[in-house]
């Protein structure tokens, strides 16, 4: 394992006054974000990270790891709620197999949640300037790591695959390159996506930038949410388009069947860890600014203090990201897409020292480095998929990092 780390860690969160849009507060031009309609939390500088070796023991390293930092810590916390005291924010790579599953211990985190605000740092707290956010100027976008018509190929042999009865659905996704004039300033995309899609949780983490609509789970003491969706459409050109659009995704059995196998798995993985478990019978319609898609919010209590890791740990991959049954449908992905995803619909998000925290799936999201940015979308694959439709839904998602990164 790759480890940096100051120990003990010192730790102190005070309560403090409303700090406002808590991204214009973020000095770094990398820092670690999750933000939701103004609330969340942003943190900046480093006081211990931890590069996790791939393998099917990973979420347990992080969180053996995470345990012997936070129980040898000198915690003096007076805000004591989700979020407050040592805080880590993570992302893992979506294959277990794959390198590059991170957590790390900013120095500073600001944080405003339910009314209340607060800061926590560790160490000495030094006062760092912040400057202006730099625009990345002209960006110029270029193929990934299939071109368009060999997506669409993959996708229809894919679709041959789910007909032939191997599986039945398979999450394939695609790539897009971008390069900005100059180095990306990412609290820019941040500032960008918190604004136009403020439903989504806009996060970043080593990076990995986006907006995600996706939430893995919430843990607060037992409690733990989940929102999980699968069934898209794009929005419509006007109002009527756009309502049309909704009905029939709603009435569309390719969706439904696509969304009850994702609610499926979400239910199979949390059963066995909670006393209570509520699934709805009926999804809902989540309309964003870019696409609609089918939801359905998940609720539950643990039956024993398992924290946010062990919950993520049991959940991923669901269904909506990678594919039913999974082990089939991870094989497919492996030989069709052709492509690293990196945290690309991984888990991603903060877990504090109670074990409360906010995980979501990396989606609508981009890997930042410099002047350059890898861009992903993915689509759940179905007998009745038609890969013209699936390139436009794909591209479609694609317009999230392209408004961040252009205005």
């Amino acid at each position: 394992m790759s480890v940096v780390l100051i120990r003990p860690l010192a730790v102190r969160t005070v309560a403090v006054s409303d700090p406002g849009d808590l991204l214009t507060r973020l000095p770094d031009a990398m820092p670690y974000a999750w933000i939701r309609h103004g609330e969340g939390l942003v943190g900046w500088g480093e006081a211990a990270r931890i590069v996790i070796p791939p393998g099917p023991d990973r979420f347990d390293r992080a969180r053996e790891w995470l345990g012997s930092l936070f129980d040898g810590a000198r915690i003096d916390d007076e805000v004591e709620a989700p979020g407050s005291g040592p805080v880590a924010f993570g992302s893992f790579t979506f294959d277990g197999d794959a390198a590059g599953s991170t957590l790390v211990i900013p120095r500073t985190v600001l944080a405003r949640r339910h009314g209340r605000a607060w800061l926590t740092t560790i160490g000495e707290a030094g006062s760092v300037p912040v400057t202006s956010p730099v625009e990345p100027g002209r960006i110029r976008y270029g193929d990934g790591t299939l071109t368009a018509p060999e997506w669409e190929q993959a996708v229809a042999r894919a679709v041959r695959r789910i007909r032939s009865g191997t599986l039945d659905k398979v999450v394939l996704a695609r790539d897009l390159t971008a390069t900005a004039e100059r180095d990306i300033d990412t609290r820019v995309l941040l500032s960008r996506l918190a604004v136009r899609y403020p439903e989504c949780y806009t996060f970043s983490v080593d990076g990995l930038t986006g907006a995600t609509p996706e939430l893995l789970v919430r843990h607060t003491g037992r409690s733990i949410e989940s929102l999980v969706l699968a069934g898209t459409t794009p929005r419509g050109a006007g109002p009527a388009e756009d309502a049309a659009r909704g009905v029939a995704l709603y009435a569309s059995g390719k969706d439904r069947h696509e969304h009850a196998c994702a609610v499926a798995s979400v239910q199979e993985a949390l059963a066995p860890l909670c006393s209570t478990l509520d699934v709805p019978a009926r999804p809902e319609l989540l309309v964003l600014p870019n696409v609609q898609h089918l939801a359905s919010r998940v609720s539950g209590r643990l039956s024993d203090g398992a924290s946010v890791l062990d919950v993520v740990a049991a959940m991923h991959p669901t269904a909506a990201v990678g594919g039913t049954p999974t082990g089939m449908a991870l094989r497919v992905i492996r030989e069709l897409e052709g492509m690293a995803r990196g945290g690309y619909a991984g888990p991603v998000g903060w877990i504090d020292s109670r074990g409360d925290g906010e995980w979501g799936i990396a989606l609508r999201c981009a890997q930042i480095s410099g002047r350059r940015a890898r861009l992903f979308a993915g689509c759940g694959i179905m007998a009745g998929s038609d890969p013209v439709a699936e390139l436009a839904e794909a591209q479609a998602k694609f317009r999230v990092m392209q408004y961040a990164l252009e205005g």
